[in-house]
């Protein structure tokens, strides 16, 4: 199947979420912004997206997006939670106080 080229990344700030259309589907991951850092809450990819690299998509656009404002990010969302788990260029990013929870 094809990969994830051809899907774009695109910031909801209205909705405050990453999204990817396909069709008339969209694939997001939540963000909320709080004075402590960026809470990512849930991230959700309907199944015609599956096998193509879309969550792991929204999740490097997210966390691109933390960098960039400065922003440590809590990972309460066991998806996101576990991406930055297995990529440790993301485990700089994470809240100190959520570092234990992810065993980084």
């Amino acid at each position: 199947m094809a990969g994830t080229d051809d899907l774009e990344v695109v910031n909801n700030e209205a909705d405050g979420r990453f999204e990817v259309r396909l069709g008339d589907q969209t694939a997001y991951a939540e963000y909320r912004l709080l004075a402590t850092g960026i809470l990512f809450p849930h991230t959700e990819v309907p199944p015609a997206f599956e096998g193509r690299g879309v969550g792991g998509k929204l999740v490097r656009a997210a966390m691109a997006f933390a960098r960039e404002r400065g922003e440590v990010v809590i990972p309460v969302c066991p998806f996101v939670a576990g991406f930055i788990t297995r990529h440790p260029e993301y485990h700089d990013l994470v809240h100190p106080n959520y570092r234990a929870a992810l065993k980084i």
